[in-house]
């Protein structure tokens, strides 16, 4: 049994701003020299696919459990039992 469902656009999200953190470290320690207008198409970008991937999981999800429920929907409607059936 699953704690929680797996969300991929969180992981890209969390990915994207690890390495632009990442590279902000090394450009700041010298390492290496980034310019400064890199890591602002590299977070939006990287947003945007999060976004994207989060709306695509998100349907896929959805559609998912709307055809399991479907699917357990086989007995009897629940107001053709009990005390509502004797009216």
């Amino acid at each position: 049994m699953l704690r929680h469902e797996f969300q991929p656009g969180k992981l890209i999200a969390g990915a994207v701003l690890l390495s632009a953190g990442v590279t902000y470290a090394g450009d700041a320690t010298g390492a290496w020299h980034v310019p400064w207008f890199v890591l602002i198409p590299l977070v939006c970008g990287g947003l945007i696919l999060a976004a994207v991937v989060a709306a695509v999981a998100y349907g896929i999800r959805r559609r998912r459990s709307r055809h399991r429920a479907s699917s357990e929907n086989v007995g009897a409607p629940a107001s053709s039992s009990g005390s509502q059936a004797m009216r």
